[in-house]
């Protein structure tokens, strides 16, 4: 029976299961973007994301329990220099993972897992959906710009005006 065992082993030792873990914890802060299949994704999400609120505060013994859980010193500076300070803000949640389907040959399900402020395609999206708060329904905003759009198009033709009678006021 398997009672209170919660995380998945993924079918491998644990020393060969912590080794995978944190090769691919060092792709994920080198390279901002890894394809894996799911189970293995979810279970790097536990694995790091408690490493990247660690790296927030920059001081020697959080440098070496992430040296330690990593044994990569070149992911360890870009995740201390330029990971946290780009997630300096953020509570939590720095990963996000991406479904794409299943695998050609064993049918396995596939996805990224990437860190969230690194994706451009994203952040562009949401600069895009904040700058555009107005509400307004659309057909009356293209009646409003074809009525404006027309007038201006056409010149408009002078007309002959009628000469002014002037009243004689002086009586």
């Amino acid at each position: 029976m398997r009672h209170n065992k919660k995380f998945n082993h993924l079918g491998r030792t644990s020393s060969h299961r912590n080794a995978m873990l944190a090769n691919m914890a060092c792709s994920l802060i080198k390279h901002k973007r890894i394809f894996t299949t799911t189970a293995k994704a979810k279970e790097l999400r536990k694995y790091v994301e408690p490493l990247i609120t660690k790296s927030k505060e920059d001081t020697t013994h959080s440098r070496r329990v992430v040296f330690s859980n990593l044994k990569d010193k070149y992911a360890v500076t870009e995740l201390f220099k330029e990971v946290a300070q780009k997630i300096g803000e953020r509570p939590g949640g720095y990963t996000r993972i991406i479904k794409t389907g299943n695998r050609l040959g064993d049918n396995a399900s596939m996805c990224f897992i990437e860190l969230v402020d690194y994706d451009e395609n994203m952040l562009k999206e949401t600069t895009a959906k904040k700058a555009s708060k107005t509400r307004r329904s659309s057909s009356r905003k293209k009646k409003t710009a074809d009525e404006a759009a027309a007038p201006a198009e056409q010149p408009v033709a002078e007309t002959p005006e009628a000469p002014v009678q002037e009243e004689n006021t002086a009586e």
